[in-house]
């Protein structure tokens, strides 16, 4: 039996648990102390509720991270010194490029691994193979419902609750959309880091009231030609931020741990 340590216990972190494939369980989960009851109410008293991964009784087979940017902050480098595997959805934090280095470090050190999962969209292999012929130019466009947007700066760019045509609210870089919108972005830097980076990684963030799904658009231009993918996916039921394909990525790496593969 391979165990896992989750970091996170909100609404991805319970859907990737719901669907944990044969041959994986939980045997810690990384919280704060007003989480802990529930997860143990949840899980049972064999699986230990911690507030930090130095507190674990063990060594896991895969830290999978299902929190937040600040989470990566917060733990990534210590689980990468350990030598753990470090599995992040989160992947907007490597947007900051001081922390991003301390974690290549750590990896590259301690023999960590750290493991970038595709997250909500598709394509990501092609994506690296083009950049290995040489890309031109790569845009990422992120379509979500207004529910979508609330609780981010988004509204403080558009009136969320009268808007009545798609808008494009943010156009820049993914650097800039993974570090202004930490809870929506994490796609936006998931291509860059497959593709041409943060910095040259050109990133819109659209809100359409005509839709109640996440859409992802990728174009990418290069010596190896162009392609054009889009992904309609469906939100989390408890949590319209965040994509079910999201949830579905972290599950596949658990799935990986008994079946093999290739690594996303």
């Amino acid at each position: 039996m391979k165990k896992i340590m989750m970091i996170g216990f909100g609404a991805m972190a319970k859907e990737v648990i719901k669907r944990l494939p044969e041959g994986v369980s939980v045997g810690w989960v990384v919280a704060r102390p007003p989480h802990h009851q529930d997860i143990q109410q949840t899980l049972g008293n064999e699986v230990q509720a911690i507030e930090h991964p130095s507190l674990a009784q063990g060594s896991p087979d895969l830290v999978l991270e299902c929190a937040s940017q600040k989470a990566v902050h917060e733990f990534g480098e210590w689980v990468l010194n350990r030598g753990w595997k470090l599995a992040l959805i989160s992947t907007g934090a490597l947007a900051d490029e001081s922390l991003f280095s301390r974690l290549q470090q750590a990896e590259r050190t301690h023999q960590g691994e750290l493991i970038v999962l595709s997250g909500a969209v598709a394509g990501m292999d092609g994506l690296a193979s083009a950049r290995e012929g040489g890309l031109d130019s790569v845009t990422y466009t992120s379509n979500k419902s207004p529910a979508s947007w609330r609780g981010s700066p988004a509204e403080k760019l558009v009136d969320l609750n009268n808007i009545t045509q798609p808008v494009v609210f943010f156009e820049g870089s993914a650097r800039d959309a993974a570090q202004q919108f930490p809870a929506n972005a994490n796609v936006a830097a998931t291509v860059a880091l497959m593709g041409i980076g943060m910095d040259n990684t050109t990133v819109k963030l659209r809100v359409d009231p005509n839709t109640s799904r996440n859409t992802h658009t990728i174009h990418a231009a290069g010596t190896f030609g162009e392609f054009h993918i889009e992904l309609n996916g469906n939100p989390l039921p408890t949590n319209p931020k965040t994509s079910t394909l999201a949830a579905l990525s972290a599950v596949q790496a658990c799935r990986r741990l008994v079946d093999g593969g290739l690594v996303a």
